[in-house]
């Protein structure tokens, strides 16, 4: 396994599978390849054309484009994505979406890792039909400048255009958590690092969204087992 800044664009005949770990930002060009490419993301995503169809991975989604087929992408700064180079081969030959099984989302692969064994788990992969964009970033951004706010499902759906079911069971697969789960857990980090710094308890409360104090710190014995006096001590 090998960690690279950008794509490799030239191989000598591949025999073996070649797994890395690849930063990518901007734009790239339609190429191709003589081997196949298997990928998904570790962070964020990357929007890509594939033979003139637009297509995307994430943490969830993954995709095999085959050895000779034209791909170029797009993606936002800091994408990390796993990109196994392999050779072309009947497994590979078609080009197809795949759900990433859930224990490698957003874990980096082992360095040690054999990458014939990681192909074979990808290759194995429930086939995706259809995927939603997601832009987790869109998401959180939103919600993080203003956490006082009421911030149902419903709203965080619309910002993505997306149903709420839809969104619910997208963030879950992307996140591991619901979105309630995610925003509660969001506001008790925001409150526990408030706390610390010496904050109040009823403003910390007002300002991340509590109906009072006594709200928050139900939330913080509840989700934390710790005590507002406690993290203002520390």
């Amino acid at each position: 396994m090998r960690s690279m800044a950008h794509p490799a664009h030239s191989f000598a005949a591949l025999t073996q599978p070649v797994a890395s770990i690849r930063q990518y930002s901007g734009e790239h060009t339609a190429h191709a390849h003589d081997h196949a490419q298997v990928l998904y993301a570790l962070h964020g995503r990357m929007e890509l054309e594939v033979a003139g169809r637009a297509a995307f991975v994430d943490t969830a989604c993954g995709m095999v484009v085959p050895a000779g087929v034209e791909h170029g992408f797009l993606a936002a700064p800091g994408a990390r994505l796993v990109v196994i180079d392999a050779p072309d081969s009947g497994s590979t030959g078609r080009t197809r979406r795949f759900s990433v099984p859930a224990r490698l989302r957003g874990r980096p692969p082992a360095l040690e890792a054999d990458a014939s064994a990681h192909l074979a788990a990808l290759l194995d992969a429930p086939r995706v039909l259809s995927r939603r964009e997601l832009d987790l970033q869109t998401v959180s951004l939103q919600v993080t400048s203003s956490l006082h706010e009421d911030w149902n499902t419903r709203r965080m759906a619309a910002l993505v255009h997306l149903s709420p079911q839809r969104f619910h069971v997208r963030w879950q697969e992307l996140t591991g958590r619901t979105p309630q789960q995610w925003l509660r857990d969001l506001r008790l980090d925001a409150a526990q690092t408030a706390l610390a710094r010496g904050e109040s308890l009823e403003n910390t409360a007002l300002r991340l969204g509590y109906r009072s104090a006594s709200a928050l710190a139900f939330a913080l014995r509840r989700d934390r087992n710790v005590g507002a006096r406690d993290l203002r001590k520390g």
